[in-house]
């Protein structure tokens, strides 16, 4: 019961309080792709360009990650520069080259097709529509988004969210898209567009998953749910710890026989651990040298850190 995500496949130049990193492996596909990887299979669909060479490559095979979706176009792979100088919590970009990505048309291998869990990492909501069009088959969709798409391209967002099962996006996203500001009210407007569940995000908070009486068949537990974060004595990075706590979610979720309100409870436990690895390093350093002992052993932290 594999996942496949959609999504960019990128170089980031960092820079943060614990120092900096040029063109680091990065993109919502690839921190995705990594943390969910350790939880079911994973096949990704994005784009990259003729930097993205055998070094990268190799940091999804040896996770397992099919790359078949991944194209490879003449030109440069999207560029991100940031930094976390002034607030850990918000980059403040400096430089983004879309390049190859600009002209992102996904493409998804035939053997894809029968994928039955799909995730719509944050790309362009038209985009996004059409992938879940062409993969009709998948039992469970969940999706990402950001301001940009929120605010200059609402109307395809929406329409966009009406087919998700799954919304994983932050407090301020939520907050934009109902136009409330506060949380549990723009929770419940945002649930009412369309999607089942909504996980929302809080940063080094933890993260709130707002269930609707579709979510699940037994109406069981529909009362809000959260998972903490980590308390860090250092972070690092925290450029991929909001997609590396999707991947989290969303693998534990896949990998699960049924999709009850335990099983979504225990997978945003899992989400934050996966995120809190992170943010422990540049880039993917951290992602690509768990094992899932580790994961568990911080998974038992986590459930002692809430539980009486």
């Amino acid at each position: 019961m594999g996942i496949t995500v959609v999504g960019s496949v990128a170089f980031d130049s960092i820079e943060t309080p614990a120092g900096k990193r040029e063109r680091c492996l990065g993109g919502a596909a690839t921190h995705f792709a990594l943390a969910a990887s350790y939880f079911t299979e994973v096949s990704v669909i994005a784009v990259v360009g003729e930097d993205f060479g055998a070094e990268e490559e190799a940091v999804f095979t040896k996770r397992g990650i099919d790359t078949r979706g991944i194209e490879r176009a003449t030109g440069k792979s999207f560029f991100w520069a940031g930094s976390y100088l002034d607030n850990l919590n918000e980059a403040k970009t400096h430089q983004t080259d879309l390049n190859v990505f600009a002209s992102f048309e996904p493409k998804i291998p035939a053997a894809y097709a029968g994928t039955e869990f799909l995730f719509l990492a944050n790309i362009d909501p038209v985009l996004q529509r059409r992938v879940r069009e062409a993969m009709p088959n998948a039992k469970l969709v969940a999706g990402d988004t950001m301001n940009y798409w929120i605010n200059d391209h609402r109307a395809a967002l929406l329409e966009t969210i009406k087919g998700l099962d799954v919304l994983v996006i932050n407090d301020t996203e939520t907050k934009s898209i109902a136009g409330n500001s506060n949380l549990v009210q723009a929770a419940q407007a945002v649930i009412e567009l369309g999607p089942k569940t909504l996980i929302v995000k809080h940063g080094e908070y933890g993260a709130t998953a707002f269930f609707s009486q579709r979510s699940f068949a037994d109406h069981e537990s529909s009362h809000p749910f959260r998972a903490p974060a980590m308390p860090l004595p250092e972070v690092v990075d925290p450029t991929g710890a909001g997609d590396s706590f999707a991947g989290g979610f969303f693998g534990y979720v896949a990998s699960q026989p049924e999709m009850t309100p335990a099983v979504f409870r225990k997978a945003m436990f899992y989400g934050s651990v996966m995120g809190s690895f992170c943010v422990e390093r540049f880039g993917t350093e951290r992602a690509q040298n768990l094992t899932r002992e580790k994961i568990d052993e911080r998974f038992e932290v986590f459930r002692k850190l809430t539980h009486l």
